[in-house]
């Protein structure tokens, strides 16, 4: 399979809040426009460790705006045209249904039952009117194994998660509780799983 040089967005004021955000479309605050210009010029260092050219991959981001900014930050930074990038609907953040807008510790009071089930089972449980995180593999497996080239992807710590579980790099128990940084580049591929920041 391809290598896939996957950047989480920049940091949100719900990332900073600690409210799970999911679809809801936010944009990044000024340490996550940083953090994105930062996860760039880390993969333009990859990049010519490797003897390649920025030119020489795809770009992809997920659609939300939190992502796609991430991307235009990051062909900025490689001096790319800015726009000529896809969006990829199955990229998306895992959906949280009626948790987006709240903490963890206010859904443990609100829905004390779907928490718990959640807390046993972070992999499997699926959040009111949201997905879990084997569906959120089902439809990100759906682009991983529709690729053809060496990728860059800006998405989110969700995709980074399964994909990971994806390309065999770990466990869905070890990838669903594994923090996930901002600012900084996964690489998935040629049998290896690797973070740069």
């Amino acid at each position: 399979m391809p290598t896939i040089y996957h950047i989480r967005h920049g940091e949100t004021d719900w990332n900073v809040g600690g409210r799970l955000q999911g679809w809801r479309d936010l944009p990044m605050n000024a340490r996550g426009l940083t953090q994105a210009a930062s996860a760039a010029h880390i993969l333009h260092g990859l990049f010519e460790r490797e003897g390649k050219s920025p030119e020489d991959f795809a770009y992809v981001s997920s659609p939300l705006t939190r992502a796609a900014a991430t991307m235009r930050i990051v062909r900025t930074e490689l001096r790319l045209p800015v726009e000529d990038f896809a969006t990829d609907d199955r990229l998306r953040e895992i959906g949280y249904g009626t948790w987006e807008g709240y903490t963890l510790r206010e859904m443990a009071e609100r829905d004390p039952v779907t928490f718990a089930k959640r807390t046993a089972d972070k992999w499997d449980t699926v959040p009111p009117s949201g997905e879990s995180y084997a569906q959120l593999a089902a439809r990100v497996r759906a682009w991983y194994e529709a690729l053809t080239q060496d990728t860059v992807v800006a998405a989110h710590g969700g995709t980074t998660r399964v994909l990971m579980v994806i390309t065999g790099a770990t466990t869905t128990e070890e990838a669903a509780d594994r923090p996930i940084k901002q600012g900084a580049v996964y690489v998935f591929g040629k049998g290896k799983f690797e973070t740069y920041s």
